[in-house]
């Protein structure tokens, strides 16, 4: 939908088709509560407790939008922001030996924080300074490191940072769902942790944006994006074949016609036979009467379950959203739980996120493949996006959508031309 919002403003001609009768295809919301019960086949109907089916709106993906990250900055400068409203997610949190400790989001709370020891705090805030003063641009600010070749782990010793905080640092600031960038470069991991300073002191109480009505309005507000520069949209439109001659696509057949194309854009679940499976995601939707414990009594907030803190090779996350935010009945609580499968009992692995949210009055459980595309369109002109992942944050998917952009266009994706575009097709006066 960001694609087709994109290319539109390009000047492309677009045509967008989907076999689902809502727009967003797997990061869709589901509404009303029925249309869940059925999706995930549970016998019934929901019960009278659950308030109006018609007041839910739940997510099948659970993601949060980082205030200064870069969905925000496509929706700023697309303007889609004028389709949407946004509330700040009230905390965020991290899961440390059976506990869940709020992720300190201000100087104040980061000394008054039981999650370190007073000295540690000390050097922390020291780290944080470095990383705040640290410009790539700028060697005067890199006090002997090397951004391209000091690792993470070395960078963590020079401010002797302990195992604790070396967890919450790159889990919940820089949001690594593995150790793995211990030993990389220092640079990516320093500018993640820049973003989620620079995202929470926009709004203070967490870097995280959710918009009102729930994820299914970003499709809609691109889709809208995509229709006022001339592209077509057509729901419900089931689609028989993508037809192909010399390796080439030249359009796609749905209900006896062909609609013939240059370029393609869609997700895996259109050409199974040009992705590959690389892994799993489990996601276990849970509605609640109750908030969090621990919370505060947070009517939204994220818990991160660090993989170190229960002998797991990838982090847990929990992402709870409630009626303030209009997708659950008044005083009923959205929580959703997800992390990559490891064992063959993926439900096993997602126990110790479900713990923290007891009793949960009802749950769906989802296991989803994980696909990435074999075929990088560079032939066939078919652009394929990857499977959204476990992340909580919309980081990679952009990332993903730039990296298409970059296959389909040959340059670089950039905001600010994205934004030039615009004023070309428009002119600056009808904009005003």
């Amino acid at each position: 939908c960001i694609l087709s919002g994109i290319m539109s403003v390009n000047g492309k001609k677009v045509l967008h088709m989907d076999r689902n009768s809502y727009y967003g295809g797997e990061s869709a919301s589901i509404t009303p509560l029925e249309d869940l019960y059925k999706r995930f086949n549970l016998p019934g109907t929901p019960p009278e407790s659950m308030g109006r089916g018609r007041d839910w709106n739940v997510d099948l993906i659970p993601k949060f939008l980082m205030a200064n990250g870069q969905l925000v900055k496509m929706l700023l400068y697309t303007e889609v922001t004028r389709y949407l409203d946004f509330k700040v997610i009230e905390g965020s949190f991290v899961y440390k030996g059976g506990k869940i400790y709020k992720v300190p989001s201000t100087e104040a709370e980061a000394l008054a924080s039981s999650l370190m020891g007073l000295f540690e705090k000390r050097r922390f805030r020291k780290f944080l300074v470095y990383v705040a003063n640290f410009d790539e641009n700028d060697p005067r600010t890199f006090e002997g490191v090397d951004p391209k070749k000091t690792t993470m782990r070395d960078v963590y010793k020079k401010f002797d940072l302990g195992q604790d905080v070396i967890d919450f640092t790159g889990h919940a600031l820089a949001l690594y769902r593995t150790d793995d960038y211990l030993d990389q470069p220092c640079q990516e991991t320093i500018n993640r942790i820049k973003l989620y300073s620079e995202s929470l002191a926009r709004y203070g109480k967490s870097p995280y944006l959710y918009p009102l009505y729930g994820l299914g309005e970003l499709p809609q507000g691109f889709a809208r994006l995509s229709a006022i520069y001339g592209g077509t949209y057509m729901l419900n439109k089931p689609i028989e074949e993508i037809v192909i001659e010399n390796g080439k696509v030249v359009g796609v057949k749905s209900e006896g016609e062909v609609a013939r194309c240059k370029q393609l854009i869609c997700d895996p679940s259109y050409v199974s036979d040009r992705v590959t499976k690389v892994g799993q995601v489990i996601r276990v939707i849970c509605i609640l009467s109750h908030p969090i414990k621990n919370t505060n009594d947070a009517n939204s907030c994220q818990i991160i379950i660090p993989q170190n803190q229960v002998n797991r090779k990838s982090d847990i996350y929990v992402c709870m959203i409630s009626s303030a935010h209009n997708v659950a009945a008044q005083g009923k609580y959205i929580a959703i739980a997800s992390t990559t499968v490891e064992t063959a009992d993926p439900e096993k692995e997602i126990k110790p996120a479900l713990d923290l949210l007891e009793p949960i009055e009802q749950k769906f459980v989802s296991i989803s493949d994980l696909f990435a595309p074999t075929d990088l369109g560079t032939e066939s002109q078919i652009f394929i996006s990857r499977t959204y992942d476990a992340t909580t944050h919309f980081e990679t998917t952009c990332d993903d959508i730039k990296d298409i952009y970059k296959r389909m266009m040959g340059s670089e994706f950039d905001f600010e031309e994205m934004k030039r575009k615009k004023n070309d097709i428009y002119g600056e006066e009808e904009l005003q």
